[in-house]
């Protein structure tokens, strides 16, 4: 049986987390590999689901060229707090952003991860 993909689509951390808490409710149980998943997701995620909705759509705001939503989301996932750090995350990707627009982005990640 030959599968068709019809759309792709980029999910942070949080909703995978939700998902997996939505199929432990109604499977009663979570299958090995869901399992593993989820202790991962305890042990890394460090934001609350809102609070990384905000980050990800302060993010988006800035507008910076090139920047996809799928680098965005990454950018979510690890919280890089300084402008070395934005760029490590960023390396994986073939995409090139200004230091300027580096320094944008690890501010507001610093802003909305101390922000009680």
């Amino acid at each position: 049986m030959k599968f068709k993909i019809i759309s792709e689509a980029s999910v942070g951390l949080h909703e995978v987390n939700e998902e997996l808490s939505r199929i432990k409710t109604r499977d009663k149980e979570l299958s090995f590999r869901a399992q593993k998943t989820s202790d991962y997701l305890e042990q890394v995620n460090t934001m609350s689901a809102a609070k990384s909705k905000e980050l990800f759509r302060q993010l988006t705001k800035l507008e910076v060229p090139r920047l996809k939503e799928q680098h965005v989301l990454k950018l979510v996932d690890v919280l890089p707090a300084t402008l070395k750090d934005v760029k490590t995350v960023l390396q994986g990707y073939a995409v090139t952003v200004t230091n300027e627009n580096l320094k944008k982005i690890a501010d507001t990640i610093t802003d909305v991860a101390k922000e009680k």
